[in-house]
């Protein structure tokens, strides 16, 4: 009982600890090669602008997983996004290449190249080279998306 109570209390410590690092008023670096900003936390919410990899922000208010943001740059560009696209501490555009928001998810649930390469050398048996090849040709905006969800009356989830 005891030890359940001591990881109750470390989940709760680390939640806390999260949890401040995104707060109203705060400071964030977008992470992410292009970020949309949305006029809500919906998914096919209309776009106020975008923010590119480095741009800081101010934080306006929190909501769950989603944040609304300031443009450090445009004072009036503001809107949604997921609070996963940024980082609190700043970020320094390479010159090669940056992460896309896929990349950072992934790297989030610690998936990168390696544990890919990892991956690949196990399971021999798979088509790798067929997915690669799908993600690469395959490009539904979102317009297209969501016609396909109102033709097909199919729900489009909790934020629309």
């Amino acid at each position: 009982m005891k030890k359940v109570f001591i990881i109750f209390c470390l989940i709760l410590f680390i939640t806390g600890i999260a949890t401040a690092q995104i707060s109203r008023g705060g400071t964030l670096y977008v992470s992410v090669k292009n970020l949309p900003l949305k006029a809500s936390t919906g998914w096919f919410a209309r776009t106020n602008g975008t923010l590119e990899y480095g741009a800081q922000v101010t934080v306006i208010q929190v909501d769950g997983r989603f944040v609304e943001v300031r443009s450090a740059s445009n004072s009036s560009l503001t809107g949604w996004t997921a609070s996963a696209n940024f980082s609190t501490r700043q970020v320094v555009s390479g010159t090669s290449s940056t992460a896309t928001q896929r990349e950072v998810a992934l790297a989030g649930k610690g998936f990168n190249a390696e544990v890919e390469q990892s991956y690949k050398t196990g399971h021999q048996e798979l088509n790798f080279a067929a997915v690669d090849r799908v993600e690469q040709t395959i490009n539904v905006n979102e317009d297209e998306l969501l016609r396909f969800l109102q033709e097909g009356r199919l729900a489009m989830g909790d934020n629309q």
